[in-house]
């Protein structure tokens, strides 16, 4: 619980002083962003934000049956690509903004701003619900927790706030797509992606590892290729190539990252996907030679996190919840005489 975790705790996990633990946990100057967001993961992960409640859980109201009004806040991160222009967030924005025009809600979008301060030229009281999309940093989520205002994350989780979450299901899609190309004779899987650049990355990591693990394929993982940014991969990729081979497969974690990928791999002469397969996620691009993807709902997604939302707004109270929406794996046939993806096959 909150009251037994300290100050020094925290200062000692994070190899920081106290005084910028608790200038930072205050929402003060006198910290970098960067030791401010790792004092608050960490505050987070100790436990320091938890409320302890001895209230009894109220009884469940039927939102479908309830009427609500108000605005719902729909706040994305401020990164380039995660964005309403997006493949990707654009229809999960889709469905939010269809489903609060179905409860006759009132919506209102905001970029996460640079600053601490979220709500200076709002009136937060005018804010029944948010509804965050994406990675969202730690400081801004701490002002959200600070007004108490219900919150419903999408594609994203944070120790510093406690509440409900939407995700596809990562890592059992991915364990499927990764156990379809082993039962082809793929044997040599490489994952590219960071994997600390997302919630969703990681877990699709852990999928692919989990696979991998199940079938007692050994798997020399080239650090570089999970560790560095995407902007990168044009040096990184043909770097881990020239030292370690090209392995059979890439296993990427989202179709962006595939396409980039295979720009870079066939700059450097590889017959793609004939000398490797390159896969992805998300199935936002259907024109390269992307082998696998996973097909996600995107609207789904916005969907269902306004109705958990709504859930929340009538029920403050009981355990958070971790939504988990499936998605369709898709492996594309290769016809290797004329070099073309000559079929999609749903499975």
């Amino acid at each position: 619980m909150r009251g037994k975790v300290t100050i020094q705790q925290i200062a000692d996990l994070v190899g920081v002083s106290k005084f910028a633990v608790s200038r930072a946990l205050a929402g003060k100057s006198g910290v970098s962003l960067r030791t401010k967001e790792m004092i608050l993961k960490a505050a987070g992960q100790l436990g320091y934000f938890k409320e302890q409640s001895n209230t009894p859980t109220p009884e469940l109201y039927d939102f479908e049956s309830q009427s609500l009004s108000g605005t719902i806040l729909v706040l994305f991160p401020n990164i380039r690509y995660q964005n309403r222009e997006s493949l990707y967030w654009g229809p999960v924005f889709d469905g939010i903004s269809a489903r609060l025009n179905q409860k006759g809600l009132d919506i209102l979008t905001l970029t996460e701003p640079s600053g601490d301060r979220i709500f200076t030229l709002l009136n937060p009281k005018a804010i029944v619900g948010i509804v965050s999309v994406g990675t969202i940093s730690s400081s801004i989520l701490l002002e959200i927790k600070r007004l108490d205002i219900p919150v419903v994350m999408v594609d994203h989780l944070d120790p510093v706030v406690h509440c409900d979450t939407v995700f596809t299901d990562n890592v059992s899609c991915m364990k499927e797509l990764v156990t379809k190309l082993i039962s082809r004779g793929n044997k040599s899987f490489q994952f590219v992606g960071n994997i600390k650049d997302a919630q969703s990355y990681y877990e699709r990591w852990f999928g692919f590892r989990s696979a991998l693990d199940e079938f007692g394929l050994e798997h020399k993982q080239i650090p570089s290729l999970i560790t560095d940014a995407i902007d990168s991969i044009e040096v990184t990729l043909p770097d881990a190539i020239q030292k370690h081979g090209l392995p059979e497969v890439l296993v990427c974690a989202n179709d962006s990252i595939a396409e980039y990928a295979i720009s870079v791999l066939k700059d450097h002469g590889y017959d793609i996907p004939g000398r490797c397969a390159v896969t992805g996620f998300d199935n936002t691009n259907d024109k390269l030679p992307i082998l696998a993807t996973v097909n996600v709902n995107k609207g789904l997604l916005g969907m269902r996190a306004v109705d958990q939302l709504l859930r929340r707004i009538l029920n403050r109270s009981g355990s958070y919840e971790k939504l988990l929406l499936h998605g369709d794996v898709i492996i594309r046939e290769y016809n290797a005489a004329t070099k073309d993806t000559v079929n999609n096959v749903n499975v």
